[in-house]
């Protein structure tokens, strides 16, 4: 069974002119029960310049609730609360300035780190990451996830551990490829085949409701005549969301990517590859970290299934609770409900350590054209304490389907 949020924005509009109030609510089906982003779009408000939000601001129940317009300057985004009721009013009021970029992105140092007031929640490293002294160089990287953060300040993820130096927090190579019939391999750097390197930034953006990045990554060729070693240009971005909880936040991870080469590029069908990866902290293990996917597959039995969500759950860094990340598939993605690579429980000369993978390609190839464009898309909610099945699937209807807006 296929589950699809029909949650519906019912925009009311109702411009009373005397006033400068617009109005609209939310009718909430399917069971969402959790914090999850919404968007309006900015023309089907009617308030004819974008100048005129200036001096507006959005309420809920006589509270002021922070938004966010994107840099398109297109959709009006805000956070809603399960506990708020659905009625929502812009009026004009002077906002309060506590209300803005409570999340923000910061440069230094070839680290892009995204915050929440000043505890900071994951970095996107885009300067070059050495290994370790004595290591092979060809285990240099940028372009990664890490540390990203429980909303408490554990790290969750790792990189350059020593029984995988390629290894790198949250990232997303694929593996076995082909290139006019060539194998290129883009995931294991001693290959010395392949390998995907920060180029520059599209976009960062900081704000009162979310705060990220537009990163473009070049997926290198390393043994191809200079004019063809780029086989695939990818923008990444990561938005992170502040859900007025000190206990949970949001992570959208989206991957847009196309192959400039002649004849495009062949994804095969291999169990590692693309989608989004993650190696997670040294410190969970076979005895102290768990499994849970939508299909209720666990450690055990989750490798090699198809998921729409997947939470993995450890004990944190003080060793008197658990944290952990839920990942979520959207339906759009290729092979949805997705393919998981999940390591068994006695890996690693019996550990266990902990690595997830969504891998569209895991039971099937994938075709990339020349020049045309591909989308992945994801989004994790990391979380400290635990959370129900319930919980995870109300995330994920929220992510499969944003509320629509509909004028009466």
């Amino acid at each position: 069974m296929k589950y699809v949020f029909f949650g519906y924005v019912l925009l009311l509009l109702q411009s009373c002119g005397h006033s400068g109030s617009y109005k609209f609510s939310i009718a909430e089906k399917d069971g969402i029960s959790q914090a999850s982003p919404v968007s309006l779009q900015l023309d089907t408000l009617g308030l004819g310049d974008i100048d005129a939000l200036s001096n507006l601001v959005l309420m809920n129940n006589g509270e002021q609730i922070p938004f966010q317009i994107d840099n398109d300057q297109k959709m009006l985004w805000f956070v809603h609360q399960p506990n708020n009721n659905g009625s929502y009013e812009l009026v004009k009021e002077e906002a309060k300035a506590s209300d803005f970029e409570r999340i923000k992105a910061h440069k230094s140092n070839g680290n892009l780190q995204l915050s929440k007031a000043s505890i900071p929640l994951l970095t996107y490293r885009y300067g070059m990451t050495y290994p370790p002294q004595g290591v092979d160089s060809i285990f240099r990287k940028s372009g990664y996830i890490h540390p990203l953060l429980s909303p408490l300040g554990d790290t969750l993820s790792r990189i350059q551990p020593p029984d995988h130096y390629h290894h790198y927090g949250i990232w997303g190579p694929w593996t076995h490829t082909q290139i006019e019939g060539e194998r290129v391999d883009f995931w294991n750097l001693v290959e010395r085949q392949g390998t995907v390197l920060f180029k520059d930034f599209n976009d960062t953006f900081s704000g009162s409701v979310y705060a990220g990045f537009s990163a473009h990554q070049e997926h290198i060729h390393l043994k191809a005549e200079a004019d063809n070693r780029i086989a695939l240009n990818e923008n990444l971005e990561v938005k992170v969301w502040d859900l007025g909880q000190s206990d949970r936040y949001m992570v959208d991870y989206t991957s847009q990517f196309n192959s400039p080469l002649e004849n495009g590029i062949l994804f095969e069908a291999y169990r590692y590859g693309g989608g989004l990866g993650m190696r997670f902290t040294e410190r969970w293990h076979k005895d102290n970290c768990t499994v849970l996917t939508s299909e209720g597959n666990d450690r055990l039995s989750a490798d090699g299934t198809n998921a729409r969500w997947c939470m993995v759950t450890g004990e944190s860094a003080n060793g008197q609770g658990t944290n952990g990340v839920l990942f979520l598939s959207y339906p759009e993605n290729k092979s949805h409900p997705e393919p998981m690579r999940i390591w068994p429980i006695d890996g690693n000369g019996g550990r266990g350590d902990m690595f997830f993978e969504f891998c569209p390609i895991r039971h099937e190839e994938w075709k990339i054209e020349p020049n045309k464009d591909y989308r992945l898309k994801y989004r994790m909610v990391v979380f400290e304490g635990k959370l129900t099945a319930d919980e995870a699937e109300s995330y994920w209807k929220s992510f499969a389907g944003m509320p629509k807006i509909v004028k009466e």
